[in-house]
């Protein structure tokens, strides 16, 4: 089982408030931020991008329930594969993304009922 800490249903609660329609984007970047996400890893244990749009997404997981949601969605979930990942909070996530060389988010939940996606600041020197 993984220890997801008290600051990932935090973010949950935040996220649920968005789609009821009374979300603070302060607290919710702030629970964000704090919360210990799922990272799937590539096989070499990089952290897994996609990209869509032109830009790239790091998918993240509140928890093992969504990423597995995830993999199945993409036909990728198998018994004898193994899932390899990392947890890291959002802030670590938001820093890693700043040092990519294109402009990359953060998706969070995308399979599930309640994504929510932290696009990213794209300078003027990336359009």
């Amino acid at each position: 089982m993984i220890d997801f800490g008290p600051t990932t249903p935090a973010f949950r609660a935040e996220v649920a408030a968005f789609y009821a329609g009374f979300g603070n984007p302060t607290a919710l970047r702030h629970t964000f931020h704090d919360a210990v996400l799922l990272i799937p890893l590539t096989p070499d244990r990089r952290i897994t991008t996609s990209t869509y749009g032109g830009i790239d997404w790091i998918c993240a997981f509140t928890d093992a329930e969504e990423y597995a949601r995830w993999l199945a969605a993409r036909d990728a979930l198998t018994p004898e594969h193994p899932y390899p990942y990392q947890t890291l909070t959002g802030a670590h996530l938001t820093d890693f993304a700043a040092t990519r060389p294109n402009p990359t988010g953060i998706a969070v939940d995308i399979q599930g009922t309640s994504p929510m996606a932290f696009p990213p600041t794209v300078r003027e020197t990336d359009a």
